[in-house]
């Protein structure tokens, strides 16, 4: 059995990716969200924006706040450099410096903004912690940033079609992954837009009705995903197995989510009777579908995307949701929430125009 990958040249040359420049886009926008949240109460103190700069040490702070704020642009930085890579040391270097350069400017932006929102405060403490993140990210990319490279295009060489835009794939499903975090979502559900357009369910909550509507939902989003990341992988990757352990990191995340966010009591709350025979029927359908040539596969994946989302608008409020929030004290997650809640509407949104451009190319 050959490994998953390689550190020869050969092979990273061979597959050339973009992932880095994808992902550091996709980051950059979930900083920008998380730091802006709740995007609400504008207003003008007379203050200039750049007060914050030469204020004194904030009188409340915890090593919490600051080892997030660093860890927040860590990836950040390792991302910038990595997108920005050169072949030679020096040339590593300075993408390095570029990167830390371009956090520390994003950063400086998201904290001179926040001067005109309520619920944020601007700190150059905040600052400081963001481009140090930065910083130390943007240097380990420079140090093993070309080995992980190198890494990353053979393991894409080895798992992935060789199709346009399949980062951008790669990048739509560690999105859905994330989403997974949220725990007032129901399971694999996405494209809930009645938070943001102010609608109540338009079905009123009976058990039976949540249980048809919960189990059908979960099928029609396991079907879709599984099937988008079927089009993108490779016959030698085993397709199979790699998604039945994409599914099985998608449930780690949602009871771990579940455990740290709310109580480990809630840690497998998400498994009722509706979820179980959802995976079940899912898998099952989602085993046969596999057997399709490419083309159709992708027209029934956008067609249980479509169904799943109307759905996730119709279903009845959630009642673990509501038990579980209730006693959710978010302090430090509530831009956390905020950040998974529009990721979740969104998505659907999102990934449908890709599969619909994939579709052209197949």
């Amino acid at each position: 059995m050959q490994p998953l990958w390689t550190d020869t040249a050969a092979e990273a040359d061979a597959a050339p990716t973009s992932l880095p420049r994808y992902l550091a886009l996709a980051y950059t926008g979930l900083v920008v969200y998380a730091s802006l949240h709740p995007f609400s109460g504008w207003r003008d103190l007379g203050l200039s924006p750049f007060t914050f700069l030469d204020a004194a040490w904030p009188r409340y702070w915890t090593v919490f706040d600051l080892l997030v704020n660093i860890a927040a642009y860590q990836p950040l930085g390792f991302l910038f450099a990595l997108a920005m890579r050169g072949s030679s040391a020096r040339g590593r270097l300075a993408a390095a410096f570029a990167a830390t350069l371009l956090a520390g400017l994003i950063a400086f932006c998201l904290e001179s903004l926040q001067t005109w929102l309520p619920a944020r405060v601007p700190s150059n403490v905040d600052l400081a912690c963001n481009t140090a993140g930065a910083a130390t990210g943007a240097l380990v990319s420079a140090w093993r940033g070309e080995r992980f490279f190198g890494r990353i295009g053979s393991l894409q060489y080895r798992l992935l079609n060789p199709l346009p835009y399949a980062e951008l794939g790669l990048v739509l499903l560690g999105l859905w992954l994330l989403t997974q975090l949220s725990p007032e979502t129901l399971l694999f559900g996405a494209g809930d837009l009645r938070h943001l357009l102010g609608l109540t369910p338009a079905v009123p909550y009976a058990a039976p009705s949540f249980f048809v509507i919960e189990t059908a939902i979960i099928v029609c989003n396991a079907v879709a995903i599984g099937l988008i990341a079927r089009t993108l992988l490779t016959e030698r990757a085993s397709p199979a197995a790699v998604l039945a352990l994409f599914f099985a990191l998608a449930l780690t995340v949602r009871t771990l989510a579940a455990a740290i966010l709310v109580t480990p009591h809630d840690a497998f709350a998400w498994l009722t009777p509706g979820a179980v025979l959802g995976l079940t029927i899912g898998g099952a359908i989602l085993a046969l579908t596999l057997l399709l040539p490419p083309l159709p596969r992708l027209a029934l994946g956008g067609l249980a995307l479509m169904a799943g989302t109307v759905l996730v608008n119709l279903a009845p409020p959630n009642p673990y949701s509501t038990a579980a929030l209730a006693n959710w004290q978010q302090g430090h997650f509530l831009n956390f929430n905020g950040l998974t809640r529009l990721t979740a509407s969104l998505w659907p949104f999102l990934a449908l125009p890709y599969l619909m451009q994939l579709g052209r190319r197949l």
